[in-house]
């Protein structure tokens, strides 16, 4: 399984980001696919999920309506287009197979600040 997470940057607060994920390895349109991330100092936090043909997505109480994730079965890939961006949104984003990143990739990071 290989999973590398794209996109994050710097940005201000209000601003927007889309990370994208890779995956390779394994048959991607079979699975569910997650976002997770990591705060400094703080465990893992689940922040999106969505179903194996993109028709159903769930999201943290945090991001919701800011958030949005999505999927292309065929090019293998994970979005998520993240709006509105708070300072509190800073953190290590994980693409993964399940909520917990147990084989999330290296991540991209994402800061919000002014």
């Amino acid at each position: 399984v290989q999973l590398v997470e794209s996109g994050g940057g710097l940005v201000q607060p209000g601003g927007s980001l889309r990370l994208s994920c890779a995956a390779a390895g394994f048959t991607f349109s079979h699975y569910y696919m997650a976002w997770v991330r990591q705060a400094p100092g703080k465990g893992l936090e689940w922040v999106s999920g969505i179903n194996s043909g993109g028709s159903s997505t769930y999201y943290a109480h945090s991001v919701k309506g800011r958030f949005t994730i999505s999927r292309d079965n065929a090019k293998n890939t994970l979005y998520l287009q993240m709006d509105s961006l708070k300072p509190e949104d800073t953190a290590l984003y994980y693409c993964s197979r399940d909520n917990v990143g147990r084989d999330r990739g290296q991540g991209t990071q994402v800061t919000v600040s002014s």
